[in-house]
């Protein structure tokens, strides 16, 4: 079966959801990254919710690589996000939620060739999708900025 390219966005977008998902169950639980990417790729990608709603099936490699690189880069991944939050809000003391983010994002950001508008455009998605009415979107979209304006400066 051959994909249509909005299907491919779609999926990507879902793995990025799941990923974010994911590194917010990690944080939480304490569980290992085996053992959460071996429940989402079993009980969450393309699972029935009930008989009216399906989770999307995500794009498994974009899930993969942005959890491990998530988890294998996260004291660097951190210490960016550091540098572009104000001093007094350090990493530890945002919304487990959007550390999670946080860290996804930038594990794309320094380790994939995906342009870094498209990049934070799926991330304020998802912020939205956390935080309907919060000013959270605003938020992720200035420190995912500077982010990609500090890893990717030619890209803008």
């Amino acid at each position: 079966m051959t994909l249509s390219g909005n299907q491919k966005r779609k999926m990507k977008s879902a793995a990025r959801l799941y990923a974010v998902q994911a590194l917010f169950q990690m944080e939480i639980t304490g569980q290992m990254v085996e053992q959460v990417r071996a429940e989402f790729l079993d009980f969450r990608f393309g699972a029935e919710v009930d008989e009216s709603t399906n989770m999307i099936e995500g794009d498994i490699e974009l899930f993969n690589k942005t959890i491990d690189d998530a988890v294998n880069y996260q004291a660097p991944l951190d210490q960016m996000t550091d540098r572009a939050l104000v001093a007094k809000w350090p990493i530890g003391r945002i919304d487990p939620t959007l550390r999670a983010l946080f860290r996804s994002a930038g594990a794309e950001l320094t380790q994939s060739v995906t342009p870094p508008k498209v990049i934070i455009s799926e991330y304020i998605a998802i912020a939205e999708a956390f935080f309907p009415s919060g000013k959270e979107s605003s938020f992720v979209n200035a420190v995912l900025d500077h982010m990609a304006r500090e890893v990717r400066p030619d890209a803008f």
